[in-house]
């Protein structure tokens, strides 16, 4: 297992306003994973996930433009211009091939790297992302002006039915507390454009034109059966018991079985295209 002794912080520059920072460990030469965090939240998320995976996994846990440690002047906050912010990391890790795992907002952050770096990223994974039909798929202007206007007039109660929406029935009510507080510190005005910037992605388009295989890792209670019939044939979707919707954090020894699990199958299925 990974351990925090071996992670090495480190920075990438993007031009003059985008200094994206992340986490690098385990070997250069091992099977690589990159690690994108969800709306509001940053790289620390997976801090415990890295710690239950291979010790012979190159894992990159990265924070997006703006959150966490991650700092920008820029004013474009598209899912495309995050995905510049993992391709950069990736470019100076000078990475060749690798698994790209995102939860929630970082599922569609995930989605746009494979699309922007179709011979490098070999697998998608989403964690509890793409299945949620009020936020992915692309919106009609009135359920778009709707979702913004609930963020723009109130932030914080925009951020608390993000919350409840993403805990099933008995979810501990300090662990939504905790993610509330920490959701509702998004540096601004980051936190509010990412969110236009999601609810104005049109995944359907994306979905069409990325080559690469995507698994959905998604909480059962919270997937609809509108979800499965309309996208069960673009990716795969696996339903799991793990928590909530952010179930990285809650079950990272679960997370990290889930996430070896798609790695070992495509190095495997390199290493038999090379032999």
């Amino acid at each position: 297992m990974t351990t925090a002794s071996r992670r090495k912080n480190l920075e990438v520059q993007r031009s003059d306003h985008t200094t994206i920072r992340y986490t690098a460990s385990g070997p250069a030469g091992g099977p690589t994973l990159a690690l994108i965090h969800g709306w509001a939240c940053d790289r620390s998320d997976f801090d415990a996930v890295t710690d239950h995976l291979p010790e012979g996994y190159r894992v990159l846990a990265i924070d997006l433009a703006e959150h966490g440690e991650s700092r920008s002047t820029r004013n474009v906050w598209t899912m495309e211009e995050f995905a510049r912010d993992v391709a950069a990391v990736l470019e100076a890790e000078s990475v060749d091939t690798c698994t790209v795992a995102g939860h929630s907002l970082g599922g569609a952050v995930a989605v746009e790297v494979g699309r922007l770096l179709p011979d490098t990223v070999s697998h998608v994974v989403a964690l509890d992302a793409l299945h949620y039909l009020s936020l992915f798929p692309a919106l009609s202007e009135e359920q778009t002006d709707g979702m913004l206007h609930m963020f723009r007039e109130d932030f914080a109660g925009g951020v608390r039915a993000l919350v409840e929406a993403g805990s099933p029935a008995g979810t501990d009510t300090g662990l939504k507390e905790s993610y509330f507080e920490k959701m509702a510190a998004v540096r601004q005005p980051a936190g509010l454009r990412s969110i236009e910037g999601l609810v104005h992605w049109d995944m359907d388009a994306t979905l069409r034109e990325t080559q690469q295989p995507i698994t959905v890792f998604a909480i059962r209670d919270l997937v609809t059966q509108e979800a499965v019939d309309r996208y069960g044939d673009r990716y795969d979707l696996v339903l799991v018991d793990l928590g909530s919707h952010h179930f990285p954090v809650e079950a990272p020894e679960g997370t990290a079985k889930l996430l070896a699990g798609v790695v070992t199958k495509q190095s495997r299925a390199c290493w038999s295209r090379l032999s």
